[in-house]
């Protein structure tokens, strides 16, 4: 289309079919955001944040704290972030982009992973994404975490390997697991396609997926990812659980 055309026509189509915000679907201005209202109820994530994981602190702390998990025992990714956190304000956000089409979110995903994994972003050679089971991305239609890369990787000018991995057993729905099961759920369940073990040697892996629980998936590819030759992995995810740390 026509430069001279493009402003034109996206007028009369907003006229038709109004932009409406992701959360509520009340009309906005712009494709991709969120009204005023819905936008104060997300609570997004940033400093003061464990240097390692990337939880929350409620205080004030230096720039290279760990929370009290960490220090405890290292996960085996580096790094992880996340853009919000995972409760009643964002979870319909989050499910409507994963189990109901939503699809059309994944660019504003995208611009919002990119803000809140600046400083993971300096450092990384390729992005991956979590994968799916390819029974359960038949049922789905598509992996959310690979549209999640991709539309991070457009927006970073990074390069995605949405096949790096595969996931090589269909593992249980984790929603209602301790992170002891989980951890048993998905040990063995992920590995490095032969087609990437070259490239994947100390390269700085960026892994993404939808939401961090537990950590017991994202910890897991890691591992297989560093088994396979990898020099670091970080993790970037849309949201984080928040729940109170002993």
């Amino acid at each position: 289309m026509a430069p001279s055309v493009a402003p034109l026509a996206r007028s009369v189509l907003n006229a038709v079919l109004p932009v409406r915000c992701m959360a509520c679907g009340t009309t906005v201005t712009d494709e991709g955001a969120l009204c005023a209202t819905c936008w104060d109820t997300l609570r997004f994530l940033g400093p003061p944040a464990c240097a390692c994981c990337g939880y929350p602190f409620e205080y004030e702390a230096p720039e290279q704290s760990l929370c009290a998990a960490c220090v405890r025992g290292l996960p085996h990714y580096d790094r992880a972030r996340a853009v919000f956190a995972y409760d009643d304000a964002s979870r319909s956000l989050i499910l409507s982009f994963k189990h109901a089409d939503h699809t059309h979110q994944a660019p504003a995903f995208g611009r919002w992973l990119a803000r809140a994994g600046n400083e993971l972003l300096c450092d990384v050679d390729l992005i991956v994404p979590v994968p799916l089971h390819r029974w359960r991305l038949l049922s789905r239609r598509y992996n959310q975490s690979a549209l999640l890369a991709q539309a991070l990787g457009r927006e970073a000018g990074k390069p995605v390997a949405v096949d790096l991995m595969t996931r090589r057993r269909r593992t249980q729905p984790q929603g209602r697991m301790s992170r002891s099961a989980r951890i048993r759920n998905v040990r063995a369940a992920f590995a490095v396609r032969d087609s990437w073990q070259e490239r994947l040697q100390e390269s700085r892996i960026l892994l993404l997926d939808d939401v961090l629980t537990t950590g017991a998936t994202v910890e897991e590819c890691a591992r297989v990812l560093k088994r396979g030759g990898a020099a670091s992995v970080d993790v970037l995810t849309l949201a984080r659980v928040i729940r109170p740390q002993t």
